[in-house]
């Protein structure tokens, strides 16, 4: 990590690196412009899986255009869908790592958000599909519309949940709203 403090991206990336193993299932439910997606694909290995999923057509393109220019194509399945339906897309596997990016497409309409409902169900479904000791990171952006009540929603929903022990790391004292992390463990 060159920046100081580190983005909560590159922040994740450094702590998952010890925690995702060569031929693990792992899931970006929100690839965006596929960051997130091409470290994981790097970190699974050669005999690994990732599943990414995004509601927006040019997140997937912009994904897959990230993907094949690391040759990591083959590693991944790419969905064009809603996060909500992660259960069926996961379907027969078991993930040990699931990532999201709550907020909007970097670079698209900033009107198209993720929505704190159906954010609220794809997490309450990923941490039922993640085993003992699987990682569940969200990475929220508080700088739109709803930003603020969604990050609030799920802070509130992981904090109260009793199969989680939880982590936040965000930068503080900034001018405008900074995006944080929840990085979460399901209890053994």
């Amino acid at each position: 990590m060159s920046d100081f403090p580190p983005h909560p991206t590159d922040l994740l990336h450094h702590l998952l690196r010890d925690r995702i193993s060569h031929g693990d299932t792992v899931i970006d439910a929100t690839a965006g412009n596929g960051h997130d997606t091409l470290f994981l694909a790097g970190a699974v290995g050669e005999t690994g899986r990732v599943i990414a999923i995004d509601i927006q057509e040019q997140a997937i393109t912009s994904t897959r255009s990230r993907l094949d220019a690391a040759g990591l194509t083959a590693r991944a399945t790419l969905h064009h869908a809603s996060h909500t339906q992660i259960r069926e897309i996961a379907s027969g596997t078991t993930p040990t790592v699931i990532l999201f990016n709550l907020g909007y497409l970097p670079g698209a309409d900033r009107s198209i958000t993720t929505c704190t409902a159906d954010s609220l169900s794809a997490i309450a479904t990923s941490v039922k599909i993640l085993p003992p000791r699987g990682i569940l990171a969200i990475t929220c952006y508080t700088g739109h519309a709803s930003g603020e009540d969604e990050s609030t929603a799920v802070t509130e929903f992981i904090t109260a949940h009793n199969d989680l022990r939880n982590a936040r790391y965000g930068l503080i004292g900034t001018r405008n709203p900074a995006p944080f992390l929840l990085l979460c463990e399901k209890r053994p």
